[in-house]
């Protein structure tokens, strides 16, 4: 973390420390109004946002995105990286910026965080949710949730992770923005290249370690998000199919507002921008 001059110093959280190590959240803080905070996917970080800002900025929010732990401009740990120390994290930055009366936006992973985060906190300081190409309610597949995810899809991904990171996030990002569909139309090849250059950027045990993270199960937090909740996902989603994620979680959460966008890979918030913006501004007006 560079130490020069106080802006600088404002843009991170302290979060705990690793030994000698402080461990700190870089985040960015803009605009004015209702603000939003935005929590990103994996493994990418908060600049991944840049469309939704844009859209959030010129509606009149104040919009805040931080980078995870492990992840973008934050300290990259050897610890930390489960459901619980994530909401831990939020929490901290939500306390330091003291917001209230906010809109979580959470996208993929982000999404995780949000329910962790109302799961342990509550609601009292948020006034909106949000859910884009969400993981809950619970992605593993057991006897009480067979829609789930077979647990072998889980242990591969960790193997190719070891056995070779940069070339496993390379495949992964094909499917995350289904490039053989819609590369070249609606996402470019530096698009997909600055996510790559991203994704390997991050920890390589956080990059792990999150896949763990991933298998949480929220079905027992989620009836208590008692604000307005948005739900948005694409049914081209190849990473979190629809069927096992977003249906399941607006029939979790009461009165939640589901809106499926045809076509739409997990990637949607560059793919499918437009249509995302729409939805978000209209809801947190």
């Amino acid at each position: 973390m560079s130490t020069t001059g106080t802006q600088e110093l404002r843009s991170y959280v302290n979060v705990g420390r690793e030994n000698s190590t402080p461990i700190d959240l870089y985040y960015e803080d803009h605009g004015s109004g209702k603000p939003v905070l935005l929590s990103h996917g994996w493994p990418l970080n908060g600049a991944s946002w840049e469309k939704q800002t844009a859209a959030l900025l010129a509606a009149g929010h104040r919009v805040i995105a931080y980078d995870r732990r492990g992840f973008g401009k934050s300290s990259q740990p050897a610890t930390g990286y489960d459901a619980d120390t994530f909401a831990d994290d939020l929490h901290k930055l939500i306390t330091k910026l003291d917001l209230r009366d906010f809109a979580l936006v959470g996208f993929s992973m982000g999404s995780a965080e949000v329910a962790g985060y109302i799961g342990k906190y509550g609601t009292e300081r948020i006034r909106k949710a949000v859910f884009i190409g969400a993981l809950p309610p619970f992605l593993l597949k057991t006897p009480d949730n067979p829609g789930g995810v077979d647990p072998g899809v889980f242990a591969d991904i960790k193997k190719g992770i070891l056995a070779d990171r940069l070339a496993f996030l390379s495949g992964f990002l094909k499917n995350f923005y289904n490039t053989d569909v819609l590369g070249g139309k609606l996402i470019s090849e530096q698009a997909v290249q600055n996510s790559w250059n991203v994704g390997v950027g991050a920890s390589a045990t956080g990059t792990l370690e999150c896949v763990t993270a991933w298998q949480t199960d929220y079905r027992k937090v989620l009836p208590k998000i008692d604000v307005p909740t948005l739900i948005i996902h694409g049914d081209a989603d190849r990473i979190l199919p629809i069927g096992a994620t977003a249906i399941p979680l607006a029939k979790s959460i009461k009165g939640a507002q589901l809106v499926v966008i045809a076509g739409a890979p997990h990637g949607l918030l560059w793919t499918h921008a437009d249509q995302v913006n729409a939805e978000l501004v209209k809801f947190l007006a």
